[in-house]
């Protein structure tokens, strides 16, 4: 092959690399978790008859991940147990203490992705949670909901996504029984997350 039609061929080549995930255009960065546009929520059946919901109101994280290409590399957040808020203060109080949560003994508790399948518009994330000193595999599954520029020169981008685990799994076992039979506090506790991220700006 001449010289001239190799550096066509290998410009042709590299300019339809730049287009693939993962190829040379690809661009992983890191995007910070906003808490003030974000939310850590879940769900758990009380008394067999109804669902009782709280929060938690004090976290961090990130998501690594090419928001062109759609590709998440890496998700870790921290979360302070002791901000968990269920709008009831002595329910709250109870959810602290070595019943559930422990706060005392285990502040935090942290998500760490070990990987991610992505299928169409919707992903797979598994990833070990340690809480109370425990740690088991959840996954998590759901969106990524757009990329956005805000009006102060920030590119944003926001996740929505469901998960459940058993809270017996993690020795959170206190229960009382019913009259039919039924439990106080149900052992599933459903997930769900709204999470807006801020691109790292680069140096």
């Amino acid at each position: 092959m001449n010289s001239r039609w190799h550096w066509i061929a290998c410009a042709a080549l590299c300019g339809w690399l730049a287009v693939l995930p993962g190829g040379a255009g690809a661009e992983t960065a890191r995007w910070d978790i906003d808490p003030d546009h974000s939310l850590i929520e879940f769900r758990v059946t009380h008394m067999v008859v109804s669902k009782t919901a709280g929060r938690f109101t004090d976290y961090k994280g990130f998501v690594d991940m090419d928001g062109d290409a759609k590709t998440v590399k890496a998700i870790e957040a921290t979360i302070n147990a002791a901000s968990i808020n269920t709008s009831h203060d002595k329910r709250d109080v109870h959810l602290r203490n070595a019943d559930f949560l422990d706060v005392k003994q285990f502040p935090t508790m942290t998500y760490k992705m070990k990987h991610v399948q992505k299928q169409g518009d919707m992903y797979t994330v598994i990833g070990d949670l340690t809480l109370r000193g425990i740690t088991e595999e959840i996954a998590l599954i759901g969106t990524l909901n757009g990329v956005a520029k805000d009006p102060w020169g920030n590119t944003r981008a926001g996740f929505s996504a469901n998960g459940t685990l058993n809270r017996k799994d993690f020795g959170m076992v206190w229960n009382k029984t019913l009259d039919n039979g039924g439990l106080v506090v149900g052992n599933d506790v459903q997930i769900h997350l709204e999470i807006e991220c801020i691109k790292a700006k680069t140096p």
